[in-house]
């Protein structure tokens, strides 16, 4: 066809695509009527691992560079873009639902052609974990995971490692807020506590005095919880450092000035994601107890037992999460000097 008159099924490539379905039970002459549909299910959840790695790509780009301004619109589009990711990891969990209209007896007419093919060698999921920032040391069953790859694919998965994540990333933009370098946003500051012996900024010694006041007495040892994730030493097996735990705690906590508000939602949507990310796996969980009960998957795992492990484990932004912990209620916040509020409202430096 001539330039400029684009087809509907050329453009979508769809001689390719709908004819990327070939059923291996029917090599035998005996096609099984499910495996269609349990093709196509993984082809889309393909699809759709292949667009949120575009996404969260485009997000890391964002966030590689040295500077955010926060009036230009990089961090809203960030957090547009991995909200994208979210509403595209709630259709990966509700696909579940179509794919559990097969019944185990419908399974079985082609499982055994499927060997060792698994979803545990979905290299676009794999490769999802790792650019968020899920390392190999911090896997359930590291020893066995590229162990079923192609060696270019093991090759590649395990070169990820090399790759700065994306929650390396966040920590150093967390890392570079600037509000406490000096005395310029806290002049006017109005201590709340007479000092203290605590080595650090006037304003997380109140605010540690507020926060031993809110707990009761089964909640004390929070106190030296807080003390280590704060402002206790680099800790290389946490993803967030001190600095940057201060920091997405404060956005947390002072989220309701404008300036904060899109740092809030970013740090909320990763929430989200990860909160997504297990409830995919919750529910492969109950359809692979459903469909195969304590056989082992395809693939040779444990089936159950071994995504049961990985749902406990796999939380990539859990620091964040813990954050909550630490937290006292609004109006106990410490009163904010008015060149910080300012500044938060758009009306200062940043």
């Amino acid at each position: 066809m001539a330039k400029g008159n684009m087809y509907y099924s050329e453009y979508l490539q769809l001689d390719k695509i709908l004819n990327a379905q070939l059923p291996e039970s029917g090599v035998a002459g005996n096609e099984a009527h499910d495996e269609m549909l349990f093709i196509i299910i993984h082809q889309t959840y393909e699809l759709w691992f292949k667009q949120i790695l575009h996404e969260i790509e485009a997000v890391a780009k964002v966030f590689s560079q040295d500077t955010i301004i926060d009036t230009s619109p990089d961090l809203q589009i960030a957090v547009h873009r991995l909200k994208r990711v979210v509403k595209i990891l709630e259709i990966a969990v509700k696909q579940v639902d179509v794919i559990e209209t097969m019944t185990p007896l419908d399974f079985l007419d082609f499982r055994d052609s499927l060997r060792p093919a698994s979803g545990f060698q979905s290299i676009q999921f794999k490769q999802i974990e790792a650019t968020l920032g899920l390392k190999m040391d911090e896997r359930f069953g590291k020893q066995y995971y590229t162990s079923q790859l192609k060696p270019e694919d093991k090759k590649f998965i395990e070169g990820l490692e090399s790759h700065k994540t994306f929650i390396e990333l966040l920590n150093e933009w967390l890392e570079r807020m600037p509000f406490w370098g000096g005395d310029e946003y806290w002049d006017s500051y109005v201590r709340k506590y007479p000092d203290n012996n605590e080595d650090m900024h006037v304003f997380w010694k109140d605010y540690l005095r507020t926060y031993e006041e809110s707990l009761n007495e089964q909640e004390k040892p929070n106190i030296q919880r807080f003390k280590d994730v704060c402002f206790g030493a680099k800790d290389l097996q946490r993803r967030l450092s001190p600095s940057a735990s201060r920091a997405a705690l404060f956005i947390i906590l002072y989220r309701d000035y404008p300036i904060l508000q899109m740092p809030y939602q970013l740090l909320n949507t990763l929430l989200d994601i990860d909160e997504q990310m297990a409830n995919w796996r919750f529910r492969h969980i109950n359809m692979v107890h459903r469909m195969i009960g304590t056989r082992v998957g395809t693939g040779g795992s444990t089936g159950k037992d071994y995504l049961q492990a990985a749902l406990n484990k796999h939380y990539i932004f859990k620091e964040i999460a813990e954050l909550t912990s630490f937290m006292v209620e609004r109006t106990k916040l410490p009163q904010l000097d008015e060149d910080l509020v300012a500044a938060l409202c758009f009306g200062g430096k940043y």
